[in-house]
């Protein structure tokens, strides 16, 4: 039977062995949390003020701005305050709930993709019934099914989290909350919580990405129908940016897979290094992305930035 020495806290943990240089990592680091922070925010700006972006691919584009905020968000706060003021200490509760919105918002992302993918998928193949198929109604159906999805799956190994007696060491992998690191601290039977996690990646984010997968070969036999070769590049055209971001997303939970799966003896700040790309890289590109490759963002964030020398 475990001692129980449970205390109310956690401490969490920068890049070991580098502390002294913590400050100088946390000016990238912010640079690009500020980044994030400014692109996600004009494009749902963008998308809320400009009547020609309210359509359904942007009304989704402006869910997954949210979530990649909503990520930003969740991790600074404490990322920040362990590389500039040396504070470690995080309770039990906000820990929870701070890995709660973390392994959520993964989640969430996942589902926004494949919601953009329909909206590809429904616009290259019945372009026609486009406005009528995604309406409003049915694009906040959508969001509300991603959001509740992501939200009741990974509730249950969360919950758990607060039955645990936590009686070994109470230092955390990194400066944020995963439940991969403190279910390792609990002296208990986390066989539940080493498994649920396992099925929810198979079950949501794989199949999810076979659907965008599937969804994009029945867009190409589709395209690929289309008699004019102008229009064939028009309609790919509009699944670019989309396409960009799937890469993104999916290469970087690959990445971090990988290292973690097969790089055990590589050097701690590796692993640690990954698990900031695999937050920070898809929320600092999705923006860029949409930037570059979508003419009526472009158009926006145009006007938005031409205002103040048109008033003056």
């Amino acid at each position: 039977m475990w001692l129980n020495t449970t205390t109310s806290l956690f401490l969490l943990t920068g890049f070991p062995g580098m502390e002294k240089a913590h400050h100088w990592i946390s000016i990238p680091l912010l640079g690009v949390y500020i980044s994030v922070l400014l692109g996600n925010g004009t494009l749902l700006f963008l998308i809320r003020d400009d009547h020609n972006l309210h359509e359904p691919m942007y009304y989704f584009l402006a869910m997954l701005a949210a979530t990649d905020l909503g990520v930003t968000l969740t991790t600074m706060p404490t990322v920040l305050g362990v590389l500039w003021l040396n504070h470690r200490e995080i309770g039990h509760q906000a820990c929870f709930s701070q890995a709660y919105f973390i392994h959520t918002l993964s989640i969430v992302e996942s589902g926004v993709l494949l919601a953009m993918a329909y909206d590809r998928f429904i616009a290259i193949r019945n372009p026609l019934r486009y406005t009528s198929i995604l309406t409003n109604t049915k694009v906040m159906k959508i969001g509300m099914g991603v959001l509740t999805r992501a939200g009741l799956s990974i509730m249950p190994i969360i919950i758990r989290l607060h039955w645990f007696p936590y009686c070994r060491s109470h230092v955390l992998s990194h400066a944020f909350c995963l439940h991969q690191d403190v279910i390792k601290l609990a002296c208990a039977d986390i066989t539940f919580n080493r498994l649920y996690p396992v099925v929810v990646v198979f079950a949501m984010v794989l199949l999810d990405f076979l659907i965008i997968f599937f969804s994009y070969f029945l867009i190409l036999k589709t395209v690929m129908g289309i008699a004019s070769g102008e229009e064939r590049a028009k309609a790919l055209n509009t699944c670019i940016s989309h396409i960009c971001c799937i890469l993104v997303f999916y290469v970087t939970v690959v990445g971090l897979t990988f290292i973690h799966r097969f790089g055990k003896h590589a050097p701690r700040v590796v692993h640690i290094t990954m698990s900031y790309i695999y937050f920070l890289f898809p929320p600092f590109m999705n923006p860029v992305i949409y930037s570059i490759k979508t003419k009526q963002i472009q158009s926006g964030i145009i006007r938005l930035f031409s205002l103040p020398n048109s008033r003056a």
